[in-house]
């Protein structure tokens, strides 16, 4: 009775909390002074089409590496919690019963589809909405179909940790880069700005968007590894 007073409560507060949001909100006539300043500056600065990549992956990149640090952080907590939890080396099979041959012929169609898809949008990210994070998580999607295709099937954790360090290094060096030879860490003067809108253009980030898509891509596909080895217990 207790419990569920207190829960109410709660739902209450909460509740009141968003409505007064909600009823108070006002929508902004104008930008304010540092969104005109990126939605300004953008082309003649970053030379990239979609300002907001430019923001995440430039003026604020210091953010963007502690954002796929902290996603790094949770790959491995996870990987360390549920390592106790994994099946016995040797142990074969993973108590799921097979997969329909809908779903194991739609996987290989659709994975090489997915892998394109994924890079596409890291390439692109730049010129379109998307980027490293969202073209990472699209790759991840792929390694999901094929646990849900084959739940026995093992990825090489040799080969998600390489490409996670790789990428994660070679990211943070960009910036290193950026602060001996430019103006600051991930300064995108670092490479020539290009012809705007074009593929090749926007300096370093259709490079650092691919890095972040990687090690998102990564370390996502650790976690969902991580999770799945749980169910062989």
């Amino acid at each position: 009775m207790i419990r569920n007073a207190l829960i109410g409560l709660m739902l209450f507060i909460l509740g009141s909390a968003f409505l007064t949001l909600t009823m108070g909100f006002e929508p902004a006539a104008e930008l304010n002074r540092t969104a005109a300043y990126y939605a300004t500056h953008a082309q003649e600065e970053v030379g990239a089409q979609n300002v907001v990549t430019a923001v995440l992956i430039t003026w604020r990149g210091l953010d963007t590496l502690g954002e796929v640090t902290v996603l790094f952080l949770t790959a491995a907590i996870v990987s360390l919690v549920l390592s106790r939890s994994k099946a016995p080396k040797g142990a074969s099979g993973s108590g799921f019963l097979p997969s329909g041959e809908l779903l194991t012929t739609g996987t290989k169609m659709l994975l090489p589809l997915i892998a394109l898809l994924g890079a596409y949008v890291m390439a692109n990210g730049h010129l379109t909405p998307g980027g490293g994070f969202q073209g990472g998580a699209i790759l991840a999607s792929g390694a999901l179909l094929l646990l849900l295709a084959d739940p026995s099937r093992r990825f090489g954790h040799k080969i998600i940790h390489r490409v996670e360090s790789a990428s994660g290094l070679a990211f943070v060096g960009l910036g290193l880069l950026g602060m001996l030879f430019a103006g600051g860490f991930l300064d995108n003067k670092l490479l020539p700005l290009g012809q705007f809108g074009a593929l090749f253009s926007a300096g370093i980030i259709p490079i650092v968007s691919v890095l972040i898509g990687l090690k998102v891509g990564a370390e996502f596909a650790s976690i969902l590894e991580s999770l799945e080895e749980t169910e062989d217990a």
